[in-house]
């Protein structure tokens, strides 16, 4: 007999664990913004999308426990202003047709509760663009307001690092470092 309650009281508190994970789903709006900007001597110009779809998940009330986080960015969406740009970075430099999509997949590796109920969060990961996969480390701000949760994270990819060239145009060449802003919602699932 003490076995069985044992056992039903184990069930239960798993049932109860599994009640506590929570996962959050990318709410698809016109609002969330994926940006580069590409900073070059003669040129500044951005590229903007608001094409982003992912979850973020971890168990329990411990942002790290098991938590684990997988977005993507639809690269044939992605805006610079002038459509002939658009054409020949899809075309020749993002390759869109074989790699139409850019994705990070990883975990929140540490996790700092500010004043403010904003939690500073660094995550680990693989980041994969035009074929290539390379492990990734980004910084982050999570921002809760009851079930949904802004992302906001700015960080810099180096296009050789991808192997994506680099195009020049008589004197000057596009910065092949570029600067990536995210600014994206989530909403709680419901479990």
């Amino acid at each position: 007999m003490q076995t069985l309650k044992a056992v039903v009281i184990l069930t239960i508190f798993g049932f109860v664990l599994l009640a506590n994970g929570a996962e959050w789903q990318v709410e698809k709006s016109d609002k969330n913004l994926v940006k580069f900007i590409s900073d070059a001597p003669i040129e500044e110009f951005e590229g903007v999308t608001s094409s982003i779809d992912g979850y973020l998940y971890w168990e329990g009330e411990d942002l790290l426990n098991k938590s684990e986080l997988y977005f993507e960015v639809d690269l044939n969406t992605l805006d610079t202003g002038i459509g002939l740009r658009n054409r020949h970075m899809r075309e020749n430099y993002l390759e869109t047709e074989k790699y139409p999509t850019t994705h990070f997949k990883g975990a929140i590796v540490k996790a700092e509760k500010q004043e403010d109920g904003t939690y500073r969060v660094l995550v680990q990961g693989k980041m994969f663009i035009h074929g290539v996969e390379r492990m990734k480390s980004i910084k982050g701000v999570l921002t809760f307001n009851g079930t949904s949760m802004q992302i906001a994270s700015d960080f810099d990819v180096k296009l050789s690092d991808y192997n994506i060239p680099i195009p020049s145009i008589m004197f000057y060449k596009i910065n092949e470092i570029m600067a990536l802003k995210l600014n994206f919602m989530l909403q709680q699932t419901k479990q």
